[in-house]
């Protein structure tokens, strides 16, 4: 099976540069280019002894510097991650160094917020395309490919993550599948529209021949993973959509439903800030992939990985 960053290079037709192509390339004398190479202000990576350039990234690292008319410059976005909230990459933000702040309120909601340059990055679990077997690969995929004025969108694999059912220690009414939240009438807690949980549950009630009124639902929407783990905990709802590591942080049982990758969704000119670059170099570390067992329902196999890119 080609594995995810395979497909990257086929899908994009990434190829590697000498130093001698690369500075043609760039339009850069080798003396230059072996000067930005030391100072690490250029993508490179050397295999064997010898520098090799990834001809996109060298894209990308153009555009980043790329300078507009006077009125025509859009201002840089604040340095935020909006979209979805997740514990993981909250974790990530703080213990990377970043300066990222964080605001949660869905998918939906980053991703009309990173069009109105309102905020740096958009965390994004689109589940409207999602695969018949359970899994959502192509989800977050399609979804860029489909939004209008992202013509220069970059796609960063933060993780793949477990989302299910999250139900009150020793789940008490024996719910199992969303079927058995319908045929027992479950007070059910829910997501706001546009969340990427959300989602997911009209996806499955579809799939199960029902719809958002067949729910006895639990009022108002949770604006987030924790907030519907607390309503349960509370005993307010009998149980709610959302991820392993909610469940896991409010000790409550969890039913896993699927596997979802979960991305950073960015501008080509966001990529290379320090900000995102300092985010992502902690993603490739040992720490994260630590982290990610101590929270559980997480493969950090994506973790840094540019899965897409305009």
């Amino acid at each position: 099976m080609i594995e995810q960053g395979q497909k990257y290079a086929y899908k994009c037709k990434m190829d590697f540069l000498t130093t001698s192509e690369a500075a043609e390339y760039v339009r850069l004398g080798e003396r230059k280019l072996y000067e930005l190479v030391t100072s690490g202000a250029i993508p490179c990576s050397k295999i064997a002894g010898k520098w090799l350039f990834p001809r996109h990234e060298l894209d990308l690292w153009v555009l980043s510097g790329l300078a507009r008319p006077a009125g025509m410059a859009a201002a840089d976005p604040p340095p935020i991650v909006g979209g979805s909230q997740d514990d993981l990459l909250e974790w990530s933000l703080r213990e990377s160094g970043s300066g990222l702040a964080s605001l949660s309120e869905g998918t939906a909601r980053g991703v009309e917020r990173l069009q109105r340059g309102e905020v740096m990055v958009a965390a994004i679990h689109f589940h409207g395309n999602t695969i018949p077997d359970g899994s959502a690969d192509d989800a977050n995929l399609a979804a860029v490919r489909a939004l209008p004025g992202l013509h220069d969108a970059v796609l960063v694999g933060f993780a793949r993550r477990e989302q299910g059912l999250l139900l009150p220690p020793g789940n008490p009414k024996q719910i199992h599948t969303l079927a058995d939240v319908l045929s027992a009438g479950a007070k059910m807690a829910v997501r706001q529209p546009g969340a990427g949980a959300q989602m997911l549950l009209e996806v499955l009630l579809s799939r199960a021949g029902a719809g958002p009124k067949d729910l006895r639902r639990f009022e108002p929407p949770c604006l987030t993973g924790p907030d519907l783990a607390a309503a349960i905990r509370a005993g307010k709802a009998d149980c709610g959509l959302a991820t392993r590591a909610a469940a896991t942080a409010a000790g409550l049982d969890f039913v896993p439903l699927v596997s979802e990758n979960f991305d950073l969704l960015m501008r080509q000119r966001s990529y290379f800030r320090p900000q995102i670059q300092a985010l992502i170099g902690f993603l490739r570390d040992k720490p994260l992939k630590q982290r990610a067992i101590e929270l559980t329902g997480y493969d950090p196999a994506p973790s840094g990985q540019i899965r897409f890119a305009a």
